[in-house]
């Protein structure tokens, strides 16, 4: 699990939280329907206008997993259980890592490949295409959340204009001037919140969770392909590290 972004969450709410207690607690006060129906309705219309129906319903709940959870198997790990695999492999053959159990579901497809005795050629193809298409669906995901952060804030905006509106036009009524007011300045508090605080927050983690994504994959598409080819373990690791950073590579040298 990401403990960053329930942490950033979580805290982002204190904040809001904190700053109404310290103003006396009176929480109805930051509620207005007006103001939740132009914001949640209008970002809604907007975003499904600019996505299609599917990529909406599948990139929310894509977010969501990502932003929160993550790959378990980090890429020093991988080396490692690639190095192990191909350590039996130059033991058993292919045929001995029928048994061995892996976590992450990429490299266990690969290791299938090899054990069905594929020819290299289809082991890139197929794992570069399911690779690309994955890394899609998650940036489909970033665009989705960006999308209703860049539109809440301005539907905020239409929401506080409307509000002024209907405040002018009663200005000789002063019992309606306090929820027209209302109405205008919580709709751009609702829009910044959620913009800031939600969804281009979860858009950028999503980013880095496709950068990170991507090397993961490479990284097995390669371990997969040098174990193919019969390289020895110790090749592996020295080929395999390049996609580390500097620090870690130095880490997994003394190691090893």
């Amino acid at each position: 699990m990401d403990i960053a972004t329930g942490a950033g969450l979580i805290g982002g709410v204190a904040v809001i939280v904190g700053l109404i207690m310290i103003d006396g607690g009176n929480f109805a006060a930051y509620y207005d329907k007006h103001a939740v129906i132009v914001i949640f309705g209008g970002a809604t219309a907007a975003t499904m206008t600019r996505f299609p129906f599917s990529a909406i319903m599948h990139g929310l709940p894509m977010g969501i997993k990502y932003a929160f959870g993550g790959r378990s198997i980090q890429p020093r790990d991988l080396i490692e259980e690639l190095t192990k695999i191909a350590d039996l492999m130059r033991k058993g053959g292919p045929m001995a890592l029928e048994s061995v159990e892996i976590n992450d579901p990429f490299l266990a497809q690969g290791i299938r490949y090899l054990v069905d005795g594929y020819d290299k050629d289809f082991i890139r193809t197929t794992m570069e295409c399911d690779r690309d298409i994955f890394l899609q669906h998650l940036d489909e995901g970033s665009k989705v959340y960006r999308a209703y952060g860049d539109c809440a804030p301005a539907w905020g905006m239409i929401g506080t204009i409307l509000g002024m509106v209907t405040m002018f036009a009663n200005m000789s009524d002063p019992s309606k001037l306090g929820p027209a007011m209302a109405t205008a300045l919580l709709a751009t508090l609702y829009g910044a919140l959620i913009a800031n605080m939600i969804c281009l927050p979860i858009a950028d983690k999503l980013h880095v969770k496709k950068e990170e994504e991507d090397v993961s994959r490479t990284l097995i598409i390669d371990g997969v392909l040098l174990l193919r080819d019969a390289k020895s373990p110790s090749l592996i690791r020295e080929m395999l590290i390049a996609y580390l950073p500097e620090h870690t590579r130095h880490e997994l040298a003394e190691a090893a």
